[in-house]
């Protein structure tokens, strides 16, 4: 089923790229004291931990990150990628690891913020030849756009709002 579909969504976006461009948002409200986060039709929530004034109620903005991350290796390679190989997935699993320093949130010690030490380990298991499995995770590390994203560096246009709304 897969490769019919995956088949004939080429076909349309050869014959009309248009078809292929999006412009994914999601958008993050203040609701019930945590970040709403919604795309499309999907919800969910975003909280902080308690040692940092959430209330922990819902995964980290952190987690979603690492979430991307090992998301988009499972559903990439198993949806996508494997039928266009001809793979076949008997076990998936990809985690998604980082450090970081709560000191950096609260401007302790000149500590800095930000993430380090990303890693991700991705674990297949297939009776399809080595060869194709190779070439599956190649085009996986070419083509996906969550660990391309974090791969190279991009700019982020910020716009601030003050006011009442």
């Amino acid at each position: 089923m897969n490769a019919t579909v995956l088949a004939e969504t080429e076909a349309r976006f050869r014959a009309d790229p248009s078809t292929a461009r999006s412009k994914p948002a999601v958008t993050a409200a203040l609701v019930n004291g945590r970040a709403r986060l919604s795309a499309g039709p999907f919800n969910w929530d975003a909280d902080l931990p308690l040692t940092l004034g959430g209330q922990n109620l819902a995964p980290s903005p952190t987690a979603y990150l690492l979430g991307a991350l090992a998301g988009c290796a499972v559903a990439f390679l198993n949806d996508t990628l494997a039928p266009q190989f001809e793979v076949d997935i008997v076990d998936l699993t990809a985690i998604a690891r980082c450090s970081s320093d709560a000191r950096g949130l609260l401007a302790i010690d000149g500590v800095a913020p930000d993430l380090a030490d990303l890693a991700l380990e991705i674990r297949v298991s297939s009776p399809s030849p080595e060869d194709r499995v190779a070439a599956m995770l190649a085009a996986w590390r070419e083509r996906c756009p969550i660990y391309l994203a974090l791969m190279k560096p991009q700019s982020v246009t910020l716009t601030i709002a003050e006011g009442a709304s």
